[in-house]
């Protein structure tokens, strides 16, 4: 073969190895762009299915830093840009204790746990407060260790749960105050009817007993002993709001001026009281005597806060609440029913509570103070009284920080009327007016008609209803007044009055009862314009009342 022949082959044979690299190549290059076409598109769906993922996913590098968030986080968030959160610290955002159990979940996986789920408190830059639920895990993330973190918001379904907690911690106090009063309810019937008897026969002994005798003191021990004993009682049936009460359209600050005499001596003049009133008040609907309950209670509960020196500011003003959730000065307003309230604040600067404490605050027989120094129904008996008048009662206390207690009452409509004076002496007031008293308790029968004849009254005096129909035919309606129980054998006070009234329509009565206010409202005597006292009464209270009843 010549040599052009060898040569000839030779650029054949490399022409076909040409053919065949430049094939190879075209080939590998399809290959390759096959490949990267393909790697993008992956990477484009793994970016489109995490940019849009419902929860958020963050990769946090081992010092807590975000390292990458996709757009769910974002919106978890409220910010605008996703670039904002690159490098932040995650803590940041984080509750204080929230984030230290961040930092022990952290710990936990450097420590060999595979990942963990938890649930966090944090807030957005613009303070809203949020809860998330995460589930991390660790990665090796651009050849460093990371830790790849799920992100759900709960903010919702915690609040739901708070408010879970709320109504059942509202059905629990519900369940509590309704078991105290069937309890006071209970004994209150022959307990008060005891204790009228004792205070009734303690204080007719006083008057006739010399004030220079042992048993004079003896006396005054044996009312103030009843007396206490009644308080107990009457306070047990506030908290179960089963007292009888007699509701007059108030202006609160009229009321709150009237007192601040006996509430400054109350307090003691090392405690400075501060009273600041607000602007046109609107009215509410309250006994008078609760409200002075209310206030000394709460006076009280700050003197003995104060360890020396300090203040108590009593404030009232005007305040409409307009959605279940509204908070005002860091009270939760949680189960205030929308509407127009007047507030009614007592604020001191003493030693505070702990949470503890501050969770028990209205709980019946529940005190701080040492034996003897207090019974625990002081604060009940506020909490009682507020919810019977149909308002709402919230504390907001720190240690060290003082205390401040908020009164919600509902605004009602009307004028305050004027009311009798309650000091008018006992003595003189009888003319010899002839009454008729009903009472199936022989003691308090028999007591009641010494009092009304040491009184100056006519007394004619019957354990019997028939009878006391039967008396007052033979006196030919020369009946003044009825004083009658509510709750007896034969009929009840209301019926008994019911056929008096037939036979002499000019009647006067007044209704006696020890039974709770449950039980005497289904007899018709709690209505507006009718007489009634609660048992055990004084004879002061009995004069006073009779007087009330007969126009004078």
């Amino acid at each position: 073969m010549s040599h052009d022949q060898w040569f000839i082959l030779i650029l054949v044979a490399l022409t076909v190895l040409l053919m065949v690299l430049v094939a190879g190549l075209i080939i590998s290059l399809r290959q390759r762009n096959k490949a990267v076409s393909a790697l993008m598109e992956s990477e484009e769906k793994y970016r489109a299915l995490v940019e849009n993922a419902l929860e958020g996913i963050v990769i946090l590098g081992m010092d807590g830093a975000i390292i990458f968030a996709n757009q769910a986080v974002a919106r978890m968030l409220k910010i605008p840009d996703i670039s904002l959160l690159q490098g932040q610290n995650v803590f940041s955002f984080l509750a204080p204790e929230s984030a230290q159990k961040a930092m022990q979940d952290f710990e936990q996986v450097q420590n060999g746990i595979d990942s963990y789920i938890s649930e966090y408190r944090g807030f957005t830059p613009g303070g809203c407060e949020i809860w998330i639920e995460s589930i991390g895990k660790r990665i090796v993330y651009e050849g460093k260790p990371a830790d790849i973190v799920s992100l759900r918001e709960i903010t919702g379904r915690k609040r739901a749960e708070e408010e879970k907690e709320h109504l059942w911690a509202q059905l629990t106090q519900s369940q509590k105050m309704e078991s105290v009063g069937r309890l006071a309810g209970g004994v209150a019937h022959d307990f008060n009817n005891m204790l009228g008897v004792i205070m009734g026969h303690a204080e007719m002994a006083l008057m006739e007993s010399d004030p220079d005798l042992p048993i004079h003191n003896s006396l005054l021990e044996i009312r103030k002993a009843a007396e206490r004993s009644a308080d107990l009682t009457r306070q047990l049936l506030t908290y179960a709001r089963k007292q009888t009460i007699a509701p007059e359209v108030l202006i609160l600050n009229d009321e709150v001026t009237d007192m601040l005499d006996m509430l400054q001596r109350l307090i003691g003049e090392e405690i400075e009281l501060i009273w600041c009133p607000g602007e046109q008040l609107w009215p509410v609907k309250l006994d008078p005597g609760q409200l002075d309950q209310v206030l000394t209670n709460l006076c009280i509960n700050a003197r003995d806060a104060i360890s020396e020196q300090g203040c108590i500011t009593v404030e009232t003003k005007n305040k409409s609440i307009y959605e279940l959730s509204s908070t005002d000065h860091g009270t939760d307003q949680r189960g205030i029913l929308p509407g127009d309230y007047v507030l009614l604040s007592v604020r001191d600067n003493g030693c505070g509570m702990k949470p503890d404490i501050l969770k028990n605050v209205f709980e019946p027989f529940y005190t701080t103070k040492g034996v003897g120094l207090g019974t625990g129904l002081g604060l009940a008996t506020v909490y009682g009284i507020v919810r019977q008048n149909e308002g709402y009662i919230m504390v907001d206390s720190e240690p060290d920080q003082g205390s401040v207690f908020r009164i919600y009452l509902p605004r009602t409509d009307g004028f305050p009327g004027v009311r009798a004076n309650q000091c008018t002496q006992t003595s003189g007031s009888a003319s010899g007016e002839r009454v008729l008293i009903v009472e199936d308790e022989p003691a308090i029968l028999n007591m009641a008609r010494i009092m009304l004849t040491s009184l100056g009254y006519r007394v004619m005096a019957t354990s019997s209803p028939i009878e006391a129909i039967h008396q007052a035919q033979l006196c030919h309606g020369d009946i003044q007044l009825l004083i009658s129980d509510v709750i007896m054998p034969e009929m009840n006070g209301q019926e008994l009055a019911e056929m008096l009234l037939s036979q002499n329509p000019d009647i006067k009565r007044l209704f006696i009862s020890g039974y709770t206010a449950d039980v005497i409202a289904h007899h018709c005597v709690l209505d507006e314009g009718v007489f009634f006292l609660q048992k055990p009464f004084s004879m002061k209270q009995l004069s006073s009342k009779i007087r009330e009843a007969l126009g004078k």
